[in-house]
């Protein structure tokens, strides 16, 4: 497909699946509703607003749905994917526990609690989803490449998904990541790149070389549009595995701000088609205060971002000047809800709160989650009597330097009775 601008997208009667990209039919302008053709665009030519993909959905029925696989590609017909996609060499993420928590829920005074748990995800994180959808499209467009910037976890899930794709992989992080990270990334091959720079340095690198190597598919610079649509299916499992329904609140990490947004998105959608009810939810999104300028923005009433250099051990939150921040905004002043921040030392007393009530260990994200949904309580935003969902979006086991200091980790003692009872006296 060429890359200038296309006429504008007309939706059939009844709607029929592409053989590329299922039920949508085009890309439109989220700033002046400008449409164009699928293809490898994300920004718009006549205002360089955001491009997000459109659809013609067909009828579902629940039974339909509940009838596919185990994974996320039960929701492919509301994805920007090919009708076979189940078959093809993907990691097949997605369909993550929702986890009732109780203890927690005891704990904080709420009423009822329930923790969306994307450690569960192939590489353990929340981006295995996005990946996968920008790998189809990359495929149908042809090109040869799968590349991207990340704070970690996605440079995770891309060179994870080339791998089983049989694909070349290019990567860009920032040198201070933790190492697990940095670990979990090399061994899976491809071409793997450090730079010395805050991700936003690394961000504007790859929209660089995506300028240059036009067989590259930078999953979150040039196929943006279908990368974000995989956080959709975050909020379609969280109503299917509450028996078809919607939670009245639910707390979302912010990075990009996509991850919000789409979770949104993804609930406005269920509801237009009739798969649930009707009924109001309400959107939080939490920031660590090392890098919260959303937050920022929202306390101040302001409906633009003003980006900031990033300092927190929430390194997967770190995106200084995030795109779809005023859109975040949007959805939650829409809703209802709010956004808030919380320090270091408060990201780590709720990743332990977290481990030592429910028995997840989430990584630094989850403490940030958790920690202003813990705040929004005390101040009154967050109705404790509401069922409420939280999403933890990545593995404890990738940010271990941020609680190490913290846990106690016991001596040895000799192999005898009268050693142990010493120990724990």
């Amino acid at each position: 497909m060429g890359k200038g601008r296309a006429s504008p997208v007309t939706t059939p009667t009844t709607p029929e699946a592409s053989a590329g990209f299922g039920y949508a039919t085009g890309l439109s302008c989220r700033e002046c509703g400008q449409v164009y053709e699928l293809g490898p665009l994300y920004a718009c030519a006549e205002c360089f607003g955001p491009l997000e993909v459109c659809y013609d959905y067909p009828q579902l029925t629940r039974a339909a749905i509940e009838a596919g696989p185990p994974n996320m590609w039960r929701y492919a017909a509301l994805l920007p994917v090919p009708p076979d996609i189940a078959s093809r060499p993907t990691l097949q993420p997605g369909w993550t526990p929702l986890v009732r928590a109780d203890n927690l829920a005891n704990a904080l005074g709420m009423r009822r609690l329930w923790i969306k748990d994307d450690r569960a995800n192939p590489t353990h994180s929340f981006k295995d989803r996005v990946v996968a959808v920008a790998l189809a499209a990359a495929t149908e467009l042809g090109f040869k490449v799968l590349a991207c910037p990340s704070t970690g976890n996605l440079a995770n899930a891309v060179a994870a998904a080339a791998a089983r794709a049989g694909i070349r992989s290019v990567v860009l992080v920032p040198a201070d990541l933790e190492a697990g990270k940095i670990i979990t990334t090399s061994v899976y091959g491809g071409t793997f790149v450090t730079v010395d720079g805050t991700y936003d340095d690394v961000n504007r690198l790859a929209s660089e070389l995506a300028g240059e190597h036009e067989d590259w598919a930078f999953v979150n610079v040039n196929v943006r549009p279908y990368y974000a649509e995989g956080s959709k299916t975050l909020g379609f499992e969280i109503a299917e595995q509450l028996g078809w329904r919607l939670p009245d609140q639910v707390v979302v990490p912010i990075a990009s701000g996509a991850q919000l947004v789409k979770v949104d998105k993804g609930f406005s959608e269920l509801t237009s088609l009739g798969l649930v009810p009707e009924t109001p939810w309400r959107v939080f999104g939490a920031q660590a205060s090392g890098c919260a300028p959303v937050s920022a923005a929202f306390a101040a009433g302001y409906d633009v971002v003003r980006p900031v250099r990033p300092d927190t051990i929430a390194k997967s939150l770190a995106i200084g000047n995030p795109a779809d921040g005023p859109y975040a905004l949007d959805v939650v002043r829409r809703t209802g809800g709010s956004i808030a921040d919380v320090s270091d030392d408060e990201i780590v007393d709720s990743m332990r709160l977290l481990a030592s009530s429910e028995g997840i260990f989430g990584e630094t994200a989850g403490g940030v989650t958790l920690g202003v949904l813990r705040k929004l309580l005390a101040e009154g935003q967050l109705d404790p009597e509401a069922e409420t969902v939280i999403i933890n979006s990545g593995d404890g086991l990738k940010t271990l330097d941020a609680i190490t200091a913290v846990v106690d980790v016991p001596a040895a003692i000799r192999p005898t009775v009268e050693a142990f009872q010493n120990a724990v006296s």
